[in-house]
């Protein structure tokens, strides 16, 4: 294919033509993946997230700039969970492209989530194999920290830095969300703020009392300003050394068997979930179900379990 000795080539016209492919689900999609995996597994993932207003893009171009003096090749992913058809994520890469314009070692890419989830992995997933076979050093996946988009997410990255502010007061009630469990790093921006000192305290009382053993890895609490780009080198040097200690200690590589292990299931969920909605198309009786299920003459359950069983008898 000429398209894939342009990506090869480390042309980015080809780079976005590829994910606009795969994205897609064009025919053929699987095996262009299939073909490029085989050179992955160099790009480091790291995952950003936190609540809306949290400056984390202005973090994650802060991170860039960075990694560029690093010579270090940047590919974004920033998942937007609104609306695709706001414009509001796209209008704001534009501006932020614009900033790293005429480079090449960075790319931009949104995703929106369309109210999806585990799509979202899949989807995401992919897009990481592509950047990671295109030669980016550095995989930024960006995404608001609400609801289960956040899990489904960690499970393409390496390493998750929390981001939070001040404004999201008492630091355990803004981690009953969930972010707590994922966090490897907290980043607590706009720390010019009032009331950031309170919750930098807390959040570092509670990261100790969470330590369960001396060998494991203490999640720091970094205090940033993004707009100053202000202890952004604080932040990569406990990135890095985040990878280093989990790659000393062997976690790395098993953390990246898991998420092969679910990167299979997850190809066998969507097989099996696409075949099985296409013959429930062809069953012409599923409008009897329906109207049987809603006058009370059987129930959804049984009618689940005569339906699989139809379903795995086929040939």
């Amino acid at each position: 294919m000429d398209i894939l000795n342009r990506f090869y080539n480390n042309e980015i016209r080809a780079l976005s033509r590829i994910i606009s492919y795969v994205e897609n689900r064009s025919d053929g999609y699987r095996d262009l993946l299939a073909k490029l995996y085989k050179s992955v597994g160099k790009s480091l993932r790291i995952g950003i997230t936190g609540p809306p207003g949290a400056g984390k893009s202005t973090l994650v171009n802060c991170l860039i700039t960075e990694f560029l003096k690093l010579d270090k090749k940047v590919g974004v992913i920033a998942v937007d969970p609104t609306s695709p058809f706001t414009g509001g994520a796209l209008l704001g890469d534009r501006v932020r492209i614009n900033e790293f314009s005429g480079d090449n070692n960075v790319y931009f890419r949104s995703m929106a989530t369309r109210g999806a989830s585990g799509g979202l992995t899949t989807a995401t997933n992919n897009v990481t194999v592509i950047y990671d076979a295109f030669g980016f050093d550095i995989t930024l996946i960006e995404t608001v920290g609400v609801g289960q988009v956040e899990l489904d997410i960690i499970d393409n990255c390496d390493i998750v830095v929390v981001t939070i502010v001040p404004e999201s007061g008492d630091a355990v009630q803004t981690m009953k969300a969930g972010l707590m469990e994922i966090a490897n790093i907290f980043c607590v921006n706009k720390a010019d703020r009032p009331g950031s000192g309170r919750i930098i305290s807390e959040l570092r009382q509670t990261m100790e009392h969470r330590k369960k053993d001396d060998d494991d890895w203490r999640i720091p609490v970094i205090p940033t300003e993004a707009v100053s780009a202000k202890n952004i080198d604080k932040l990569i040097a406990k990135i890095l050394a985040y990878v280093d200690f989990v790659k000393t200690n062997g976690m790395f590589e098993i953390h990246r068997r898991k998420q092969i292990q679910k990167q299979i299931m997850n190809v066998l969920l969507y097989r099996f979930q696409r075949d099985f909605l296409e013959s429930l198309r062809g069953n012409l009786q599923l409008e009897n179900i329906i109207n049987d299920i809603y006058n009370g003459k059987t129930n959804p359950y049984s009618v689940g379990d005569q339906l699989y069983n139809q379903f795995s008898k086929a040939d």
